[in-house]
């Protein structure tokens, strides 16, 4: 029996017949448990709307405050799914630290059905949309950390740093937060405009994660061919 190299990490049998270090986690499980848990949060919220008791178009004035959090807190959860998958597809190593980072932006993602809920049952009342924006802004905090721990294990001219760019709306993204939470306090109707505007900028094509990616893929099928 074969003794191991000190000061060498032993090595297993990854996709493909590939072999990566035993303290590295593959991507592929990350991103399929983050699936998973965001799954279980949409459908826990859709769990949460109350049916109208009427059957005419009126009978919903009642729960529109519950269907407007609704749509926004899934464009939110939509919005993380969306650069989530991108973000992964585009490193190729998970580290121990970018896991707990993982973890911990999933927490606060798991605390959307929560704020949502009292916001909507609240009908957008000052204190529930504090707490809604100060979680929007912990996740968006946590989603920035757990973008820093992937850099790291993949280095300064890895293609996630290419597609990273000056990340431009995740910058001002936090910054929009604290005014949104700030402007609540005032009026409350100014910090959901604040929140509605965070959502519509990351709504809009951003293409940065897609062309590292897309262009691995051409190399990858020239290679087979």
């Amino acid at each position: 029996m074969k003794r191991p190299i000190h000061g060498r990490a032993p090595r297993i049998s990854g996709p493909g017949g590939g072999q990566v270090p035993s303290g590295t986690v593959t991507k592929g499980r990350v991103e399929a448990f983050s699936d998973g848990v965001i799954a279980i949060l949409i459908t826990i919220m859709v769990l949460g709307l109350q049916t109208p008791k009427g059957t005419t178009w009126s009978s919903l004035r009642p729960d529109l405050a519950s269907l407007l959090t609704y749509a926004l807190s899934f464009v939110y959860l939509g919005i993380y799914w969306n650069n989530h998958h991108h973000m992964l597809a585009a490193v190729s190593r998970v580290s121990g630290g970018a896991l707990w980072a993982n973890l911990h932006l999933l927490f606060w993602l798991s605390l959307v059905p929560f704020s949502t809920s009292w916001v909507s049952r609240s009908r957008f009342a000052g204190t529930p949309m504090v707490l809604y924006g100060l979680i929007l802004l912990a996740a968006a905090i946590a989603y920035y950390l757990l973008q820093s721990a992937l850099l790291r294990a993949e280095g300064d001219d890895s293609r996630l740093r290419r597609a990273i760019g000056r990340d431009v709306k995740g910058k001002i993204s936090p910054l929009l937060y604290c005014l949104g939470i700030g402007l609540t306090f005032a009026s409350r109707w100014f910090g959901l405009a604040l929140y509605v505007l965070v959502a519509l900028i990351w709504l809009v094509p951003d293409r940065r994660g897609e062309r590292p990616v897309t262009k691995t893929s051409d190399a990858s099928d020239a290679e087979v061919a």
